[in-house]
């Protein structure tokens, strides 16, 4: 299949569909019958989001009445007589049939995919029309905020200012549709999935195979009010593991979502456990009740945990890190600062205190755009 050929396939939206319904790169190209390099590269132009359909005139001719214009030249009859029949102007049958080659060389399909071509174009993306909201945005983008924060914050900061609002989609598509110029390129680089397409469909990871150890409270026998999220004091915890054993811990309050990361010098239960004892004496009274791991070995010393704070633990049941979905996002945003292959270290305690704050003063979509430090200082009054 040649060049022109393709380009017939994406006017009709076929590679679209596919990439839609999840089909890989290759699969595509193999379905089309063309170079995998040639589904990639259209693809990548568009950053993996679909173009959107042209708009067509209101009034502006429609296929069947091509055909019927079509068959009416070929019995000969007038541009008014074909107008007739149709409810149509001469004078529109007449302007059809001229700029489509005249009354020999008209084609009803030519002249259908010259008037898609010639389709008004969806309107001017809103970053590219307000520099200053462009540069907002970049800014915000630069200090790892997510488009979906971003607009949030937007919204809650110029209440009633439309010129200065934009929605997630828009920040996604100026970023990955680069022939926009609204949004720097290396801003696609702060996003946390740091992709350079956007893709509809995602295949979950395979789930970790960690240790396990038989004395766990399950999370099943956690108290109904730690579920809900409605008072603080309840956490998820877990490790984020770095190039050559290396480890942080990191603990997210459920009400709040408020983060704190801790220097493990080793992961074995008693590293973690030591660590994890001197944190929770560090808090105020009350604030850690209550604290769900997953069920990997470096928690094989929770009962001494227990006992030295009065916090109580429970643990998810194997593979199923969404009973800790907090702790679980926090987790891949820390990854746009330390990412995966990165050795943790050499990264000090002051540096994971600093990154802490950057995610505790970032405002939260589930927090109705608020901040988590907002949130938890509002509800330790």
């Amino acid at each position: 299949m040649g060049s022109g050929d393709l380009r017939s396939v994406l006017d009709h939206g076929e590679l679209w569909r596919r990439w839609r319904l999840g089909e890989s790169q290759v699969g595509i190209a193999r379905a089309l019958a063309v170079a995998a390099w040639r589904v990639i590269s259209v693809l990548r132009r568009r950053g993996g989001i679909a173009p959107r359909a042209r708009e067509v005139r209101t009034g502006a001719l429609t296929a069947p009445e091509r055909e019927a214009i079509s068959r009416g030249l070929a019995l000969g009859e007038s541009s008014a007589g074909i107008g007739r029949s149709l409810g149509r102007s001469g004078s529109t049958i007449s302007r059809e049939i001229a700029r489509n080659g005249g009354r020999v060389q008209y084609r009803c399909v030519a002249a259908a995919a010259r008037a898609a071509g010639q389709a008004l174009r969806p309107k001017p993306c809103k970053l590219g029309q307000s520099p200053a909201l462009a540069a907002l945005v970049g800014a915000k983008l630069a200090q790892h905020w997510s488009p979906r924060q971003i607009s949030g914050w937007l919204k809650l900061d110029y209440p009633g200012e439309t010129a200065m609002q934009v929605c997630a989609e828009t920040i996604y598509h100026s970023l990955f549709i680069q022939a926009r110029g609204a949004l720097k390129a290396e801003l696609v680089a702060h996003l946390r999935s740091r992709k350079i397409m956007r893709r509809p469909h995602s295949v979950a990871p395979d789930a970790e195979k960690r240790g396990r150890f038989g004395d766990a409270v399950g999370i099943r026998e956690r108290p109904a009010e730690v579920a809900d999220r409605a008072l603080p004091g309840h956490w998820e915890g877990d490790l984020l593991l770095g190039r050559g054993r290396s480890q942080i811990a990191t603990l997210v309050e459920r009400h709040s979502r408020y983060v704190m990361l801790l220097r493990l010098e080793g992961r074995d239960s008693l590293s973690v456990v030591d660590a994890l004892i001197a944190l929770a004496r560090t808090l105020p009274a009350g604030l850690m009740q209550t604290l769900t791991w997953d069920q990997g070995k470096e928690m094989a010393g929770h009962r001494r945990f227990s006992l030295a704070t009065d916090v109580r633990v429970y643990f998810c049941d194997p593979a199923s890190p969404w009973q800790r979905g907090s702790n679980e996002n926090t987790n891949g945003l820390l990854r746009e600062y330390y990412p995966k292959g990165m050795s943790l270290a050499t990264v000090s305690q002051a540096e994971l205190d600093e990154t802490a704050v950057s995610l505790n003063t970032r405002p939260r979509q589930t927090l109705g755009f608020q901040t988590p430090a907002a949130i938890l200082e509002k509800a330790m009054r």
